[in-house]
């Protein structure tokens, strides 16, 4: 059990923990979730000692063994794959590396083999033998091949990286796994392992993730940090997040009698305790969400932005039409033979196992980059508007503020108006005037969705469109892409976000394209489709 009491985080004036008292126990998984600058990845560093408290203390119970996703990639960069991982069970480490040290001397005495006897008895207790095989096995199972398991760890790119550091801290089966943004840089097939793995996972997880469906595969409770305070919610972030919309929707109505409102939300708690007995984790989900009182389910204090795409114009029939477009770099060919035609209303998914291919093919089609072979043509209706992936070079170098930033893109410059569009997405009094050049990650994309709301256009290419967002601002866009009327082209490694926008699904590989017209979810688990994608990326 971890046991976290009256702690509280100060950084000067600011506070960003407030006597915080929370319980995190055996054979759960808690997704920790907040606004940006809420403190999520900081209470994991608490918790893993890696950071003091102001006051308090964190106890964790004797014992018990802790792992921690790094998030130092270069760390380990003049080391082999496999040593990396085994290095992540650090007493198991420690041990064969004496024993094996007492094992190379040349003058080998009574006392080194008394030593290496208990060493030995060490090693077999933890199960030593089978440490190597282990720890292959997980890095196969996260899509790390053999041949490359004794590289050294700077010649993998950055998602393999990723994948290592995730066997490391997975590795040895330890009693607390904590894990700040996992999916990163993960493709489906290994969030999908993870999701299994995690799943069937017996001891504590705690998660900081921006992914709903990961959030809802894994985890059995919600910690939400809001306030200063933590507060533990059981279920998942769906229920989480529905149970206390609910709940503020009867706060706003005053004339629901109490009564009312109760049945109203036992009938919800029924209705999704009926789908999570579906799940992997239904038996000890089920047994919470029997346990849980209507009274625990209590308002959210979130702030949503308001996001509402709409059109100047409709679009015509002809949308877009890509001929035979390649593109290659200095490494390798990144997309080929790739033709298709938009219809109206189309929101596709385009997918591929490089994200650099995804960028270059947006960044061709919006006249920023030259295709090696082929041509698209836009229907002559068609008003776009580009979201990239990097988008500092429109921030970088600017001294305005935020209302005379905005105001460039509108074609009403009144400031009253200005001041109330930033509002609504959650620049409010002061934030307004904030320099855009020292904007985090999060407010530049909130900017950048302003900018693209403000154009009207009929056809949206958005190019990993939830990159640096809370929850919140991520369910808002999700729900605002939902409404749009116009064409949408968009990449995203949001499984919910793809899922419930796409109505299309293309995949741009070296040998061409998969087009099809069917749910992500469909798409992923298709056999046919699986076998084709592993052809066309050979």
């Amino acid at each position: 059990m971890i046991s976290v009491s009256n702690l509280s985080l100060r950084y000067g004036k600011r506070i960003l923990f407030d006597d915080v008292n929370v319980k995190f126990t055996e054979g759960n998984c808690y997704g920790i979730i907040g606004a940006n600058g809420a403190g999520k990845s900081t209470l994991l560093k608490i918790i893993s000692g890696e950071i003091e408290s102001t006051t308090g203390q964190v106890v964790i119970s004797k014992g018990m063994r802790m792992a921690v996703l790094k998030q130092n990639h270069f760390e380990f960069d003049q080391l082999p794959v496999l040593q990396t991982v085994l290095m992540g069970y650090k007493k198991l480490w420690d041990v064969m590396q004496e024993k094996d040290a007492i094992y190379a001397k040349p003058d080998f005495s009574d006392k080194d083999g008394v030593r290496a006897s208990d060493l030995e008895s060490e090693f077999a207790e933890m199960d030593g033998w089978n440490a190597e095989s282990d720890a292959a096995s997980i890095l196969s199972s996260l899509g790390i091949k053999e041949d490359k398991h004794y590289r050294l760890l700077n010649e993998l790119n950055g998602g393999e990286k990723v994948k290592v550091l995730l066997a490391q801290a997975l590795f040895g089966n330890p009693d607390i796994l904590l894990l700040d943004e996992p999916t990163n840089d993960l493709d489906v097939e290994t969030i999908s392992w993870l999701e299994q793995f995690l799943a069937d996972f017996k001891n504590i997880v705690i998660v900081v993730s921006h992914d709903r469906h990961f959030l809802d595969a894994v985890c059995t409770h919600v910690a939400d940090v809001d306030f200063g305070k933590i507060q533990l919610f059981a279920g998942n972030y769906t229920f989480w997040y529905e149970s206390s919309q609910l709940a503020l929707r009867q706060r706003n109505d005053q004339n629901k009698k109490n009564e009312e409102k109760r049945k109203e939300l036992m009938s919800f708690i029924e209705r999704f305790s009926a789908n999570v007995a579906k799940s992997r984790q239904a038996t000890s989900r089920k047994k919470m969400l029997e346990k849980l009182n209507v009274e625990d389910i209590k308002p959210s204090n979130r702030k949503y932005p308001g996001i509402q795409f709409t059109q100047e114009r409709e679009a015509g029939d002809q949308i877009l039409e890509v001929k035979n477009l390649k593109k290659a770099n200095d490494e390798k060919v990144l997309f080929a033979d790739v033709n298709f035609a938009m219809r109206k209303g189309d929101k596709i998914a385009v997918l591929s196992r490089d994200s650099l291919a995804i960028t270059s093919f947006f960044e061709i089609i919006n006249d920023e980059m030259k295709a090696d072979v082929g041509e698209y043509k836009w229907g002559v209706t068609i008003t776009k508007t580009y979201l990239p992936n990097d988008n500092n070079r429109y921030f970088e170098g600017i001294d305005a503020n935020l209302i005379d930033w905005l105001r460039q893109f509108s074609e009403e410059k009144d400031e009253s108006f200005i001041r109330g569009f930033l509002g609504r997405m959650l620049f409010s009094g002061e934030e307004s005037l904030k320099k855009a050049s020292v904007l985090s990650g999060g407010e530049k994309m909130r900017c950048m969705i302003s900018r693209m709301i403000l154009s009207k256009a009929n056809f949206l290419v958005l190019d990993e469109p939830t990159n640096h967002l809370d929850l919140e601002s991520i369910i808002a866009f999700n729900n605002g892409l939902k409404d749009y009327k116009g064409s949408v082209l968009f990449a995203s490694h949001d499984h919910e976000f793809v899922n419930t926008v796409a109505n299309r699904i293309i995949e741009i590989t070296p040998k061409g394209i998969i087009d099809r017209q069917i749910p992500y979810d469909e798409y992923i688990i298709d056999e046919k489709i699986k076998a084709l994608r592993e052809e066309m990326y050979q």
